[in-house]
């Protein structure tokens, strides 16, 4: 296997795991790629930021993987200093969909910048026909909105992360 090809499955490996895609299956020819990641959430991941890599990736390896060396995993890189550590996250409490206003077209209940306090609705979740409000479980500013309006969300997902203080 060429130099070039392992970095470019390198690339590849991070582009995935940024991603966090579960799973990932490539087979072109005599190129057989499989991938699996264990994660903490399994978030669907959009793909069409990864057929832009696969191409890339599958023209320039002209040598079939093994197996070993498709589910080998890179060494992991040293983690960057994350600017939301120490930052509040508010989860959502059930399954369902995710809205960020009261009805279509009226302004969202929050919006990043604004302040909240503890108790204060910040969304609603649809599940099961029901619109559930979700409160804040803390006082402090909305510094990023973690889901859009109307996508499916999980138990314990993050919603909103929150800067308390």
């Amino acid at each position: 296997m060429k130099n070039q090809d392992i970095q470019d499955l390198r690339q590849l490996i991070e582009f995935l795991k940024e991603q966090e895609v579960a799973e990932f299956d490539l087979d072109r020819g005599d190129l057989k790629i499989r991938l699996k990641f264990s994660q903490r959430t399994a978030p669907v991941a959009p793909l069409a930021p990864i057929a832009q890599v696969v191409p890339a990736v599958a023209a320039s390896a002209s040598v079939p993987l093994t197996s070993a060396a498709a589910q080998a995993t890179p060494q992991p890189a040293a983690p960057a200093a994350d600017p939301d550590a120490g930052l509040h996250l508010i989860k959502s409490p059930i399954v369902g969909t995710y809205y960020g206003s009261p009805s279509p077209g009226a302004s969202a209940f929050v919006s990043p910048g604004d302040r909240v306090e503890k108790g204060q609705v910040v969304c609603i979740v649809e599940a099961m026909k029901l619109m559930n409000e979700i409160e804040s479980d803390v006082s402090g500013e909305i510094v990023k909105c973690m889901v859009t309006n109307g996508q499916p969300i999980e138990f314990g997902q993050p919603l909103f992360s929150v800067r308390t203080a």
